[in-house]
């Protein structure tokens, strides 16, 4: 069991890393100083556009990994409650 513990302590700490790595590499969607302060293009949505290519594949990464963390996490608490 300690060693089970330890693999998911350690394959956290790699998908939190991962997913930091992900999430700042993602283009926001309303780049630049207008976008930060003023929302983009002045529209109440704020500049949306759509994912292309390999901003597509980040972007659904992240969420892959965000699932992988959360599911490292619950397995770590289950653990440590056995």
């Amino acid at each position: 069991m300690a060693q089970l513990q330890r693999a998911l302590t350690l394959a956290e700490a790699v998908i939190a890393v991962l997913l930091i790595a992900g999430v700042l590499i993602q283009t926001p969607k309303a780049s630049g100083l207008g976008g930060t302060i003023g929302g983009g293009d002045g529209g109440l949505g704020g500049g949306y556009r759509t994912r292309r290519g390999l901003e597509r594949q980040v972007y659904w990464t992240s969420w892959v990994l965000v699932v992988g963390f959360l599911v490292c996490s619950v397995m770590l608490i289950w653990i440590s409650r056995h």
